[in-house]
């Protein structure tokens, strides 16, 4: 096909647009700060969305049974066609307007029921709590290892024009016949090994931030992370003050435990309150029809129309062996929950033990792995100083910039792995969302 001349001046200015409109989001995305991470992915998580709707549906239920003492009123009709003595219509005479009112006015058993449900409501919010530390604390690990992938891919891309240039110029040498074939295959084992990093870098990279865009909502391709917006890390505690009771106060899957326990010995004793007598209030309007035959078998000076009736009705229950069975099976399991509370306490109060253990070992590897670093990167400006002045080898440069990169990638992994676990540690002991969100977690606590 043959473009006009008349067209071809065209060409570049439309290719040009093309190009502009491809690159256009990319040059408008803005650098997505930790902070709005959190808060976006607080908004699109589904399970944050999932422990929600459980906060809703335990409050719903303790709303069912609080309403249980509030009266329902009902109304009605039960018309029908009578033939002989005007029988009952489900329990209630035929009546043209039936109106009943029954609720609850005295029941033990209904009162414990009731606080169990208030404790299992209690419980969900606990629930939907940690749930939202467990957001955070995804989207803060994802942020943080995110920037350790990206910055080594910086890293990376200036290890690797070097090792191409020591690779060429070793080329060089072997042609000359200074270096030998050894030597050109150890350069290229060193180029080899630092692309073989840059692509292990990109695929973890590639995968955090696809990650993050299924956190936050956003696509991944526009996603541009800030590492300056990381809050710094508060310094750790002494070695001898034990976390382990403030952890257990501010964990949330303690609380969730020790509330269901509550809940399960309350429903316990209101199995066993079933057996005490209870009383109900009910009332009845209904308003005869003259067409059901109440004429022929009532007196007409003493029928009448409307008819109401309202009383108490009081429920003693002599002899009932299921219930006795069934408040027994509730209380085993009260004592079950209260043994699982148990458990969740000394598992928070070890587990807490373990990571600020950690984290005092891995803030010990992370700085010998940054003086590990340094003395490496200064190796290499002296190996480095020392070729400019030929007074030093190309080998010595080579061996230099591989102790720096190597020392590098295990800095790097060791900064990512002592974060790691501070974030654990700031989890457990309650401190997450203030350290990620300050001015939400202090709102929130009021």
């Amino acid at each position: 096909m043959t473009i006009p001349w008349s067209q071809r001046s065209h060409c570049p200015s439309l290719i040009t647009l093309f190009f502009i409109l491809i690159l256009a989001p990319r040059s408008q995305a803005e650098p997505l700060p930790l902070e709005r991470a959190i808060r976006l992915a607080l908004t699109h998580s589904t399970a944050s969305a999932i422990a929600s709707a459980d906060v809703q549906r335990a409050y719903a239920s303790y709303r069912e049974l609080r309403n249980m003492f509030i009266p329902q009123l009902i109304a009605g009709s039960g018309l029908g066609w009578t033939y002989g003595y005007p029988l009952s219509i489900e329990g209630s005479a035929p009546a043209l307007l039936n109106v009943t009112a029954q609720s609850s006015v005295f029941s033990p058993a209904q009162n414990q029921f009731l606080g169990a449900a208030k404790l299992e409501w209690h419980a969900a919010e606990s629930q939907n709590k940690d749930q939202r530390d467990a957001v955070i604390q995804d989207v803060a690990l994802t942020y943080a290892e995110l920037a350790k992938w990206e910055e080594r891919l910086r890293r990376l891309q200036h290890d690797e024009e070097q090792a191409l240039q020591i690779q060429q110029a070793v080329t060089r040498r072997v042609e000359e016949g200074i270096d030998s074939a050894v030597d050109l295959n150890k350069a290229k084992l060193t180029a080899a090994r630092v692309r073989l990093h840059r692509a292990e870098a990109r695929g973890n990279a590639d995968v955090l931030r696809r990650h993050l865009s299924t956190l936050t909502g956003l696509p991944a391709s526009t996603i541009e992370i800030a590492p300056d917006t990381i809050p710094a890390l508060p310094p750790l505690t002494s070695a001898e003050e034990d976390l382990s009771q403030k952890a257990i106060a501010a964990s949330n899957a303690v609380k969730v435990a020790e509330q269901h326990s509550l809940a399960e010995t309350m429903r316990a004793a209101g199995e066993r309150r079933s057996l005490l007598p209870s009383i109900d209030f009910s009332a009845q309007y209904a308003r005869f029809s003259t067409f059901n035959n109440y004429e022929r078998y009532f007196p007409a000076n003493t029928f009448q129309v409307n008819n109401a009736t309202i009383g108490i009705a009081l429920k003693i229950p002599i002899f009932n062996a299921s219930q006795r069975a069934q408040a027994d099976a509730a209380k085993s399991e009260a004592l079950k929950a209260k043994k699982q509370a148990e458990a969740a306490r000394d598992r928070v109060a070890e587990g807490t033990l373990k990571l600020q253990r950690a984290a005092e070992q891995v803030e010990a590897a992370r700085e010998v792995a940054q003086l590990e670093y340094q003395l490496a990167q200064s190796g290499l400006e002296a190996a480095q100083t020392k070729v400019d002045a030929k007074a030093g080898t190309l080998h010595e440069l080579a061996d230099a910039q591989v102790q720096a990169a190597e020392h590098f990638l295990l800095f790097q992994d060791a900064d990512f792995e002592y974060q790691r676990v501070r974030l654990n540690l700031l989890r457990a002991t309650g401190e997450l969302e203030n350290w990620a969100l300050p001015g939400s977690a202090s709102t929130n606590s009021k």
